[in-house]
């Protein structure tokens, strides 16, 4: 039985903390609005549990994540923490094949609240690519990143916000089963709908870009900066720390040659506590990557309901396929490699 490290889905209990916010990010019935980006009509089906078991029913584990590009993590304590303790609640109550990713405060780093919640039975702690892209944000975090290390548990790198004037829109958030909270709007929250919400798109702004900018190019950016940045400043400071970056890590470990060719180290040598998750790449990225790093450090991610896990076998072959999906998940997250 298979493991998927990388899903989304937005709960009872979440949808209302989002729908009784009155400033971005904030849901107005299914209409999620966020700074700077304009209104994203959620559908709900995405997020029906029913439907979600449905899909994961050849799972042994599909660890759900809060929506990074949301922002909630950077929210000032007082609206951050709400939100995060509702999806703690909701995510902590799911049935089985489900487990999740913890989230976290960043303008309230309290490494006491992060332990109480991962010792309920959170896989994790899940981090936006934003907050550990440089030497400033992993020293920032750090007591959270010992907590981890105390606990023999993993960090998930997500993208974050995508942000800047030329954003589209975000990761397709949104989540909401369909027999959870009525569809009917939740408050104030959209009025005027932040600096994207209107109809106004001027050049440069954020209906200018396609649908697609975020996913390709403001995440990729961010995964890249976060592979590099733990790599010379992470490591160091957290020697037994495994990490699991999403989305192959925005290929980031294609550059070893530049990176060797600028003085950054010896080409071939692997840190075997840095993960990369295959979400919205498919054979021929993964295969690259395998090619750099080796098969031991690549895990399943679908990215659900966003994008599908990519099937590995017919390119490269059953056991690549046992290896990212269970053997490698397995050791990333220090658990018992299931059988069938």
């Amino acid at each position: 039985m298979s493991v998927d490290v990388h899903q989304h889905l937005w709960t009872p209990g979440f949808l209302a903390a989002l729908r009784s916010r009155t400033a971005p990010p904030c849901l107005e019935g299914w209409t999620l609005h966020l700074d700077g980006e304009p209104p994203y009509e959620v559908d709900p089906r995405d997020h029906d549990l029913a439907g979600r078991l449905a899909l994961n029913a050849g799972l042994d584990l599909a660890l759900v994540s809060l929506s990074s590009p949301l922002g909630v993590e950077s929210l000032p304590p007082g609206e951050s923490w709400p939100v995060i303790d509702a999806y703690h609640e909701d995510v902590l109550a799911l049935p089985v094949p489900f487990g999740a990713w913890a989230a976290t405060c960043l303008t309230d780093v309290d490494p006491a609240r992060l332990a109480a919640a991962l010792d309920r039975g959170l896989a994790g702690l899940q981090l936006p690519a934003t907050a550990v892209g440089s030497a400033a944000g992993l020293r920032a975090v750090a007591p959270l990143l010992d907590v981890l290390v105390e606990r023999n548990l993993p960090l998930f790198v997500h993208p974050g916000p995508a942000g800047g004037p030329d954003s589209g829109p975000g990761e397709g958030p949104a989540d909401g089963p369909a027999d959870g909270p009525d569809s009917g709007p939740g408050g104030p929250c959209g009025s005027g709908g932040g600096p994207g919400g209107g109809s106004e798109r001027g050049s440069g702004g954020p209906g200018d870009a396609p649908g697609w900018w975020p996913a390709v190019v403001p995440y990729v950016q961010q995964m890249h900066a976060a592979w590099f940045a733990f790599a010379a400043f992470g490591r160091p400071r957290h020697p037994r720390l495994r990490v699991c970056f999403a989305l192959l890590a925005g290929l980031a470990p294609l550059h070893s040659e530049r990176l060797a060719r600028r003085g950054g180290g010896t080409r071939g040598v692997v840190d075997t506590g840095m993960f990369v998750e295959t979400s919205s790449y498919g054979p021929r990225a993964v295969d690259a990557v395998v090619r750099e790093l080796g098969v031991d450090v690549v895990v399943s991610g679908s990215d659900l309901p966003y994008a599908t896990a990519p099937d590995l076998s017919p390119a490269l072959g059953d056991a690549a396929w046992h290896a990212v999906s269970v053997a490698n998940p397995a050791r990333l997250l220090h658990r018992k490699e299931s059988r069938p």
